[in-house]
């Protein structure tokens, strides 16, 4: 096993970035396409969490920590779907385009144009997986799953906004670090434990990820609970974007390129 160092590391990010602001500039429907994928690649993982981390009720009804756990084991198959067969996921591109804006290889509006597009991709491949392969299919319409994403939906958009946008910056955080760790790898094992074990970590604290929530929200709503268009986008995916920005723009791809000395020639 021969992994790279850190400073390889975010080298490796600065080209990933340039590329994501390469296809950008030239193929929006390419981008797109990719960033769709993404997020039925995060929907899926999400889907088996809740079936896996809410499926043996005998088990978890009084250790409530095991069924975290047991989510947590099962959602990381998102990401590693995402980096291994190279889809665009919003909040990864939230570090990966930071070290390659910081050498100038590209500009700050080439940044928001992907972070847009793929924001509005991802939530597209998320909701269409969940209606056609989730909802449509009946994953959810028994129980324990049942009450289980209504529940989760509910307590999603409950929380005080401050506390979302806190709990983003901590889910984008460990998934930008999981990134990190991926592009430490060269084999296919290497990427993987490299997503899953800072993955499976914000799963477990129960930290919001504005992608994921694209698929646990409408799930949820389509399950019956109540909850407004307007409710869910402002207490929850709004507070939650935001701290997704700032823990993988700010936290890790900033914070990464400055410790390296990434800048303009």
């Amino acid at each position: 096993m021969q992994i790279r160092v850190p400073r390889e590391i975010t080298e490796t990010a600065a080209s990933a970035g340039a590329a994501k602001a390469s296809l950008t500039v030239n193929s929006t429907g390419r981008l797109l396409t990719a960033a769709c994928l993404a997020g039925a690649y995060i929907a899926l993982g999400g889907i088996l969490s809740l079936v896996v981390g809410f499926g043996f009720p005998e088990i978890t009804g009084g250790n409530p920590s095991m069924q975290k756990l047991l989510s947590g084991c099962m959602f990381p198959i998102g990401l590693i779907l995402v980096v291994v067969l190279g889809a665009e996921l919003f909040t990864g591109n939230n570090a990966l385009l930071i070290p390659s804006y910081m050498k100038r290889e590209h500009s700050m509006a080439t940044v928001v144009r992907n972070w847009t597009l793929v924001y509005i991709g991802n939530f597209i491949g998320a909701l269409l997986f969940t209606w056609l392969m989730v909802y449509a299919c009946g994953l959810t319409s028994a129980e324990p799953y049942h009450s289980a994403i209504t529940g989760i939906a509910k307590a999603k958009v409950s929380m005080p906004w401050l506390t979302v946008l806190l709990k983003g910056i901590g889910a984008n955080w460990c998934v930008c670090l999981a990134v990190w760790l991926a592009l430490a790898g060269k084999t296919f094992f290497e990427k993987a434990l490299g997503c899953w074990l800072p993955v499976m970590a914000f799963v477990v604290l129960g930290y919001e990820h504005s992608i994921a929530n694209m698929f646990f929200i409408p799930l949820g709503m389509m399950e019956g609970a109540e909850i407004g268009i307007g409710e869910a986008v402002w207490c929850n995916l709004i507070p939650a974007t935001i701290g997704n920005i700032i823990g993988g723009a700010l936290l890790v791809g900033t914070v990464y390129g400055y410790l390296h000395g990434i800048r303009r020639k």
